[in-house]
């Protein structure tokens, strides 16, 4: 295929990834009442799953209490924009579609990629399909039930003055709510972007392994600024993070080593 062939492919990809997701985001449309009220606004409640568990926790280690209760939740979430309501449904509808459509986008991508890859290489779209999309949610799981009522716990419960009260947007709760939750999808599919990275020779186990100490601290530093001033919370959240990223270099190096005895056949 020429570049303009292959420029078309990618082309009709984006299309159809489009459509997908617009139709999954329509389906949400019509249960938008549930989405809203059971998912999206739930973190913002004090009885939300993740508080009782970080609750009972404390209390099982007799470490400092950590429980939330409904003052620290003295905060509103309101609405300034005479579209904001709209615009919100909107893009919580479009997010949504790409959360439940990201396995058929992976599809699309690996179909894109496959015509470059050996007959076994191709053999493995179901596995490369299934292992990316778990990965995807399980990181979006991480951001929903993790990173961010540990943020609307630190940003309810902060203050500089007790003269200022919050009164807290409800965009900027949105966009807080939709980078998380893709941010830390995208995160944990870094073991099969260090894959193919490792494939085409641009990262290798060893750098992964220079570069450890400055990604362990970039980890704890992101636990500590999302969760509340105890140790316990910060190793709870940043525990996965540092599995993810040792599993990445785990893959590196089992890439390198395959590479290596097929040099010297």
């Amino acid at each position: 295929m020429s570049f303009m062939d292959h420029l078309e492919e990618l082309r009709w990809l984006l299309v159809r990834s489009t459509i997908v997701v617009l139709i999954m985001a329509t389906v949400i449309f019509f249960v938008s009442d549930y989405i809203f009220d059971d998912l999206v606004l739930a973190p913002l409640k004090p009885d939300f799953v993740t508080y009782g568990f970080f609750c009972d926790l404390a209390h099982q280690l007799e470490v400092s209490d950590i429980c939330i209760t409904a003052n620290d939740f003295n905060f509103i979430i309101q609405n300034t924009d005479m579209e904001g309501q709209v615009n919100i449904l909107v893009w919580v509808c479009i997010v949504g579609g790409f959360i439940i459509g990201f396995p058929y986008i992976l599809w699309e991508f690996w179909r894109f990629i496959s015509p470059a890859l050996y007959e076994k290489e191709r053999k493995g779209a179901r596995l490369f399909i299934s292992v990316s999309s778990l990965l995807f949610f399980l990181g979006v799981l991480f951001g929903y039930y993790l990173i961010i009522p540990m943020s609307v716990n630190f940003f309810a419960t902060f203050k500089v003055s007790d003269l200022i009260k919050n009164q807290f947007n409800l965009d900027s709760y949105i966009s807080m709510f939709k980078t998380s939750l893709i941010a830390c999808g995208l995160f944990f599919e870094l073991p099969v972007i260090i894959y193919f990275l490792s494939r085409l020779g641009l990262v290798s186990a060893e750098f992964l392994r220079k570069t450890r100490k400055y990604s362990v601290v970039g980890i704890l530093v992101v636990a500590a600024i999302v969760t509340p001033p105890d140790v316990v919370s910060q190793i709870i959240v940043s525990i996965p993070m540092l599995i993810i990223f040792e599993g990445s270099i785990l893959i590196a190096a089992i890439v390198g080593k395959k590479k290596e005895i097929i040099e010297k056949t």
